[in-house]
Parts: C-alpha cells; sequence; structure tokens
C-alpha cells in the first residue's frame, strides 16, 4: 500500500528544535519530489518546505527561511525537516506530501500539485 507516515512531532519552547521525519513507500522514492505542508486550527494548509527528487534543490516559505531545513535520505527512503528556533507561530499539524509527476518547480507551493498525504503530525511550540 503506497503511503507516506510522519514521525518526530511534539511540545516544545520557544527556539527550541524538532526533526520530523517521512518515510514513504510506492513508487520509487527517487523519482519522487517531496514537501511539507502545515495547517494551524481555523487556517488553510500552507506550504512549509519542499524538496526536488534528486535532493539538489530546496524550497522554503519566507517565514521559515533561515530556520529550517528540509534533507532526504534516498537509501532509506526518507524526508526530513529539521526545525530550529521554533516560534509560537510555527503550532501546526505538519503533513508530508508527494508530488505528482511531472512535477513543476513553479507549482511547490500548491497543494493541488500533492498526490498523497501523510496523516500528519501535531507540533506545539509553547512555554
Amino acid at each position: 500500500q503506497v503511503q507516506l507516515v510522519e514521525s518526530g512531532g511534539g511540545l516544545v519552547q520557544p527556539g527550541g528544535s524538532l526533526r520530523l521525519s517521512c518515510a514513504a513507500s510506492g513508487r520509487p522514492f527517487s523519482t519522487s519530489p517531496m514537501g511539507w505542508f502545515r495547517q494551524a486550527p481555523g487556517k488553510e494548509r500552507e506550504f512549509v518546505a519542499s524538496i526536488t527528487a534528486s535532493g539538489s534543490n530546496t524550497f522554503y516559505t519566507d517565514s521559515v527561511k533561515g530556520r529550517f531545513t528540509v534533507s532526504r535520505n534516498i537509501a532509506e527512503k526518507t524526508v526530513h525537516l529539521q526545525m530550529d528556533i521554533l516560534k509560537p507561530e510555527d503550532t501546526a499539524v505538519y503533513y508530508c506530501a508527494r508530488y505528482r509527476l511531472p512535477f513543476s518547480v513553479s507549482r511547490y507551493a500548491d497543494t493541488t500539485a500533492v498526490e498523497l498525504w501523510g496523516q500528519g503530525t501535531q507540533v506545539t511550540v509553547s512555554s
């Protein structure tokens, strides 16, 4: 069964760090561009970060640039989101995403470009 399984969420104080992981199955992982989105209560799901199939290019929403880092391990079929200097406004459910092919880098922030979502993992930043 094709699926994405996230892990690593939790409660952290402002200024702290968390590392999210996403384990992928299904289509050969090496050809899949991947992304992370988040959804806060009462808000629409929004783009956070993405990485191309080769891992050579990454993209971030402005609010997380310099704080978050997306990476992938092709051999382990995993994608990671390292989140540092966390802020209360980062509180949300974070979703791993696999983009449909063919992938256009102009659409990395578009939720309709995603063909498969994980179940989500809660990240809460609070003192």
